[in-house]
């Protein structure tokens, strides 16, 4: 697949994690294996293809069909089930993260914290998925709990634009889901797409601006205040 190099210049950065930073995907399998086991009638295929960067909240809600739970605490006791699973299941920090991150760490201190992480998954998962690869959990990070609407809205990544202090027409969104590109479109950012839970004809379709194989694909420096993001993208 035809390739050419991209420079793009942004004030800022927002992360999506798992399946961006993070390879959570044996953890996953490995849950909605042992969640099949509770709950015979769950269609595992489907979910796989559909749940990616969804709230584990709003796919177990809709795929569980928890009766006589009012309050969505046997819910949400549900969710930290899950997300212990996964993490027991194991994470791996994908291809290119930490130079990208280490590129990111060298701004002028006038500058400030210009990227975060916005993601799905809640307050229980995502330190212990960060720690698991040697990340530090940045500032302002934004997590599940953080917003009422989660992706494919594009709340989450409108709340990481705020916390950082920027417009989000001046940030660009990495993700690798369909549903984030659509999250971070809607909110009127730029966003670039990683293949490493789908395929570049996947990510196509939601619309991103760009899209690259992996984080090794992609590299940071810094022109005054601004982030200059050298991409080599593919060609759909």
């Amino acid at each position: 697949m035809a390739s050419e190099s991209t420079k793009l210049v942004v004030d800022g950065i927002l992360f999506d994690m798992d399946g961006t930073l993070i390879d959570s995907t044996p953890g996953v399998l490995g849950a909605w294996d042992t969640f099949k086991k509770d709950y015979p009638h769950l269609e595992l295929e489907r979910i796989l293809r559909t749940s990616h960067g969804v709230r584990s909240i709003d796919t177990l809600r809709k795929e569980l069909q928890l009766q006589d739970d009012p309050d969505e605490s046997k819910l949400r006791a549900e969710v930290t089930r899950f997300e212990v699973e996964v993490i027991a299941k194991g994470l791996v920090l994908l291809p290119g993260v930490m130079p990208l991150l280490n590129q990111l760490s060298t701004g002028p201190e006038s500058a400030g914290t210009r990227w975060t992480i916005v993601t799905s998954a809640t307050r229980f998962y995502t330190p212990q998925a960060l720690k698991s690869v040697e990340i530090q959990i940045p500032e302002h990070i934004v997590m599940a709990e953080d917003v009422t609407r989660g992706k494919p809205h594009p709340d989450p990544y409108l709340k990481g634009a705020q916390n950082l202090g920027l417009d989000p027409a001046q940030v660009v969104v990495i993700e690798d889901a369909p549903s984030g590109v659509r999250a971070g479109k809607a909110a009127g950012s730029k966003v670039i797409g990683v293949c490493t839970s789908h395929t570049a004809e996947e990510l196509a379709a939601a619309e991103p601006d760009f899209i690259v194989q992996d984080l090794t694909k992609v590299s940071a420096g810094w022109v005054g205040d601004k982030i200059e993001l050298t991409l080599e993208t593919v060609q759909v």
